[in-house]
């Protein structure tokens, strides 16, 4: 497990939001990038509303579904298109477990907070037809993580997972159908979740 690329903001382009210009594109560094609490150095959120924050630092998409999405569009799916800061390798970013820890190089950890949601911005981007819909079908959404620990990180560094916690709620099963027993189960585990997930897992689990 690895990662590919560490991608940054290359420059403010048109976005389709009120906010005027959108930071999604992204596009790979050479050398080392400092990661700090609210992401990679030099990176940029334009829209602040719903983007950025201490638990949305990071965006980290699997090569092998980027692969994928490839072949189902018949295009390329550069490493920074989707708006990504890490590109890796071998990593099971849908089945990672909300609250998952990683270890990225000797120095930076991070923690698996919530899946991605598509918006009007990633739509724009994009150029395909439905794209929100059939990204949400697709059900690899990707992966925000929060900075535990800072440091530097580089093309090329390994990725460890370092725990996991006591429950099933993954990636995949947060962006997708949502299963009540699950949820109660993550939310008797104790795990540390962002508010807004929190809640969700709650409406949820009353369901059952």
């Amino acid at each position: 497990m690895r990662l590919l690329t560490v991608n940054v903001v290359e420059k403010l382009i048109p976005g389709p939001k009120e906010t005027g210009l959108t930071a999604i594109d992204k596009r790979p560094q050479v050398g080392r990038v400092h990661v700090g609490e609210l992401g990679l150095a030099g990176d940029r959120v334009c829209d602040t509303k719903n983007h950025g924050g201490p638990d949305l630092a990071l965006y980290a998409y699997a090569e092998e579904d980027a692969q994928w999405w490839a072949a189902e569009l018949d295009r390329e799916i550069p490493t920074g298109l989707f708006g990504e800061n890490l590109r890796t390798e071998g990593v099971d970013v849908t089945g990672a477990l909300l609250g998952e820890v990683w270890r990225i190089g000797d120095e930076v950890e991070v923690m698996v907070r919530a899946p991605r949601i598509p918006c009007i911005t990633f739509q724009h981007r994009m150029q395909e037809p439905h794209w929100v819909k059939r990204f949400h079908q697709a059900g690899c959404p990707g992966a925000y993580l929060k900075v535990l620990r800072t440091g530097e990180i580089g093309a090329g560094d390994p990725v460890e997972v370092l725990s996991r916690p006591d429950h099933e709620v993954t990636i995949g099963h947060m962006f997708g159908a949502q299963d009540p027993a699950k949820m109660q189960r993550m939310l008797d585990s104790g795990v540390d979740l962002m508010d807004e997930l929190r809640g969700i897992a709650e409406r949820v689990a009353a369901r059952g």
